[in-house]
């Protein structure tokens, strides 16, 4: 029996999805496990059971590689985010506090939910610049995210934008710092991640919240 000419292309397309899918999931466990430095083409392609010159077909070299896998898992991230801090999610939330603490708590849960691999390309972007750049694209739109998906709660400052800019960045700062330097970052008091997610849930509803004195 023919093979029809329309179901192959797409039997060809799955299969290379399948394939690339094989390729970003080998090269998050080979950074997890051993950082960038256990990312070399070769264990990629043992670990994904294919052949090195296709990797090196489709990326070009092991720099290429490491740049496509942190653009798959940073944009699969993001998506994470997007998904539980969706506007359509927490409209139904008719307490502003508890918007703003869910939207802080999405944030928080998925980094710690991916602290490792968070931690090698964290880590990794204050020496090499395409990974810096790459991480700093998905920041910002996590920023924009965030914006939109706060922008109608009552914000109680005159300029409700650069509030919810200063709120995203302090969000991202500390649990970025909570990623690189563990939980006695600046104290030999332990920080855990649910006492981590709590502070700054509080922190961020009181100053998104209240009125600064003289408003």
């Amino acid at each position: 029996m023919t093979e029809s000419p329309t179901r192959r292309p797409a039997a060809l397309r799955e299969g290379s999805r399948r394939s690339q899918q094989d390729l970003m999931q080998a090269g998050y466990a080979l950074l997890e496990e051993g950082g960038v430095d256990a990312l070399t083409v070769a264990a990629v392609a043992e670990r994904a059971g294919m052949a090195v010159g296709s990797i090196y077909r489709r990326f070009g070299d092991k720099e290429g590689l490491l740049v496509a896998i942190q653009r798959a898992f940073t944009d699969n991230l993001q998506a994470e985010i997007m998904e539980h801090m969706s506007p359509e999610r927490l409209r139904i939330l008719r307490d502003p506090a508890v918007t703003v603490a869910e939207a802080v708590g999405a944030v928080t849960d998925a980094f710690q939910a991916h602290e490792a691999l968070l931690r090698v390309f964290l880590l990794l972007g204050t020496r090499h610049e395409a990974v810096r750049i790459e991480g700093s694209r998905v920041s910002i739109e996590g920023n924009r995210h965030f914006a939109e998906t706060l922008r109608h709660t009552p914000i109680a400052h005159a300029d409700s934008e650069a509030a919810l800019d200063f709120a995203y960045r302090l969000i991202y700062a500390s649990i970025a710092h909570r990623v690189t330097q563990g939980e006695f970052l600046e104290s030999d008091r332990p920080l855990p991640w649910n006492e981590l997610r709590s502070h700054l849930q509080t922190a961020v509803v009181s100053y998104l919240l209240d009125a600064p004195e003289g408003s």
